[in-house]
């Protein structure tokens, strides 16, 4: 069967699913069973879901886990966190638990400043130009007061806008670089409905005046806000930083900060340092129904700023304490988009106290630097895959099917001995080659570990 269609979209949910199982499955049923197996039975709460995207076809499920005992500024918190990795949730609550009795999470919003830029070409005289724009400033402003009234009202708008002329990287290229302040929502259908109407101002304008060609190019949002900007941080005394006779705080404290500067110097190790501070904070971003994509956008793009990618978190220890810090963008809202439409992200919001957006911010950041401590503290101490693969151990006993008392089994064995793929199959098929355990199933060919 051809897989080209024409008019897809215009097919029923029914439909849809027929011609996606009929041309790529071959075991036609059981694809069909697993589609209609994650819809949802609240047939209004269905309908939903299949409105927040195109060509709906199923919903596709994340755990939705939570992170509790996080003290910020003095206040308690549960994170609500969705994500798939193992070991994720357990190190945040684990790092928040161990900060709980060393004075918690501290943090503050530096700014919240966000950007949207006009491209546009413009072929005549720069100066000429410097000087149309300065002239028609306030048009921009004043034409954009039946979209700004509601956000003006509330304290928001636009802060400025400025001409940037861009010639030295590209040909005739300008922008016009606007910054926006859009309170507890993210803004993105605000700010970009602003750009689009200084675009029809600016080429309205340039048309009556402007010796020269004015091309508009485009009118977006930038999901760079190296301006909107939170800190988080966590600071103790050094002795204080021993959990056992292992390890002594201060060995702890200077092979975590010799950790965090490694990251800080070598681009290989800052990527994966990097990520498993977004392992937190995409959880939480996630879980609140913003735009994980954009956050990670933004961030990297910040840890890139000096020209070179490097650590967002920073260690150091002065006169006895240890202190471990952060600051980086988060653009996030708390109304609008997926914030007053999904019930879970509702639930979600109502853990958290229905933060503002500059709240928000704060706690996002947390559970970034609570990922990044707690993975740090597993790498300059046991070893990041001892507890790792303990979590992934589940996965991996998923993968062959075992039941439930192979898990128990399995599970208790492994408390004590070193969790690897190899391991716990070998181990598995052993168990279900013990006939006397009542429970145990004979190893089959779907149960072997594929050959790699």
């Amino acid at each position: 069967m051809s897989k080209t269609i024409t008019g897809f979209s215009k097919l029923s949910k029914s439909q849809k699913i027929n011609w996606v199982v009929d041309t790529y499955f071959t075991n036609k049923e059981d694809a069909k069973r697993i589609l209609k197996q994650y819809w949802n039975t609240n047939e209004k709460l269905q309908q939903l879901h299949d409105e927040f995207i195109e060509n709906t076809i199923t919903n596709y499920y994340l755990p939705l886990g939570i992170a509790p005992n996080f003290l910020i500024n003095g206040a308690m918190y549960t994170m609500p966190m969705a994500i798939e990795e193992s070991s994720v949730v357990a190190a945040a609550s684990k790092a928040a638990k161990f900060w709980l009795d060393r004075g918690g999470f501290k943090t503050s919003v530096i700014s919240t400043t966000k950007v949207g830029q006009v491209h546009f070409t413009y072929n005549g005289n720069s100066g000429d130009l410097e000087l149309f724009f300065k002239q028609i400033k306030t048009r921009f402003f004043q034409d954009a007061k039946p979209i700004t009234k509601n956000m003006e009202k509330r304290g928001g708008g636009i802060i400025d806008i400025e001409l940037k002329n861009k010639t030295n990287a590209l040909k005739n290229y300008y922008q016009l670089h606007a910054t926006f302040e859009t309170l507890d929502a993210m803004g993105a259908n605000f700010i970009n409905s602003c750009l689009e109407q200084f675009a029809t101002t600016l080429k309205r304008e340039a048309s009556l005046v402007l010796k020269g060609d004015l091309d508009v190019v485009m009118s977006i949002l930038s999901n760079y806000v190296p301006e909107c900007l939170v800190r988080a941080e966590v600071s103790c005394p050094v002795e204080d930083l021993t959990e056992g006779s292992t390890i002594s705080g201060q060995e702890f404290a200077n092979k975590f900060v010799q950790a965090v500067t490694i990251a800080e110097v070598e681009p290989y190790r800052a990527v994966t340092h990097n990520k498993g501070i977004m392992n937190g904070i995409d959880a939480v971003v996630l879980a609140t129904g913003n735009d994980f994509r954009a956050i990670e956008a933004g961030v990297h793009a910040y840890a890139s700023k000096t020209g070179e990618y490097s650590s967002l978190s920073h260690a150091e220890i002065k006169d006895g304490i240890f202190k471990f810090w952060m600051e980086l963008p988060l653009a996030l809202g708390t109304v609008g988009g997926l914030t007053g439409l999904h019930p879970l992200v509702k639930l979600a919001l109502e853990l958290l106290g229905k933060p503002s957006a500059k709240e928000l911010m704060q706690i996002v950041a947390v559970a970034g630097l609570a990922q990044n401590f707690a993975a740090l503290r597993s790498l300059t101490t046991t070893g990041i895959q001892q507890g790792h693969m303990k979590m992934h151990l589940m996965n991996i006993l998923n993968q062959f099917a075992a039941n439930d008392n192979e898990k128990q089994v399995l599970t208790k064995r492994f408390k004590t001995e070193t969790v690897s793929h190899s391991a716990v199959v070998e181990a598995l098929e052993n168990l279900r080659s013990n006939y006397g355990f009542d429970s145990a199933q004979p190893p089959t060919k779907s149960h072997k570990s594929p050959k790699v």
